[in-house]
């Protein structure tokens, strides 16, 4: 076993919101971590206009965490409330994700993850069969929303490693570029 590494023999609980809180428990620290110490301008870089850079990943994941949080406190809260399908026009940021400078914004996100876990630790543990109506997808459980926040972290996780390594090192990897598959 690798050092520092705690493994377990138990499959993750059907209807738990364990898992996903650990991994939403997580991302700030990953990102932290990966993005500390880069310039701005790394953080600011486009592979294409329409894409995103890093920064406006991390204003996306302030802005989708006020939403999340929210139809978790309801879920929780209210008998099977209707949930609106997330638009992006609706949200702190108004979906351009670039409010501030990326340390701003990742300063933002760590503050409002940190209050979030707080929320999520405190929910008790048969509340993960609740449900809340979504106006797309129909009756979802607090299980399956909490497990597709924490998908959503992974994927925007993923994105922000692609941009990095797509700007800061695969350029300057020579013949060894022949061995990425870049999707930043």
């Amino acid at each position: 076993m690798q050092q520092g590494v705690a493994r377990t023999t138990e499959p993750a609980v059907t209807g738990s919101i364990q898992p996903a809180l650990l991994l939403l428990e997580k991302t700030p620290f990953l990102l932290e971590t990966m993005l500390r110490d880069l310039p701005e301008d790394l953080l600011r870089w486009k592979p294409t206009p329409e894409r995103w850079s890093i920064a406006e990943v991390i204003g996306h994941l302030a802005d989708i965490e006020l939403i999340y949080a929210d139809r978790t406190r309801r879920i929780v809260t209210e008998d099977t409330p209707t949930l609106q399908k997330y638009d992006p026009t609706q949200t702190v940021f108004i979906g351009d994700y670039v409010r501030g400078s990326a340390t701003e914004n990742l300063a933002f996100f760590m503050r409002t993850r940190r209050s979030t876990v707080i929320l999520l630790r405190s929910i008790p543990a048969d509340s993960a069969e609740r449900e809340a109506t979504h106006s797309e997808l129909g009756t979802i459980t607090l299980h399956q929303m909490l497990s597709e926040w924490a998908s959503h972290d992974l994927g925007h996780l993923r994105q922000i490693a692609e941009l990095y390594r797509a700007r800061a090192f695969h350029p300057y990897a020579g013949p060894f570029q022949k061995y990425s598959n870049l999707k930043p």
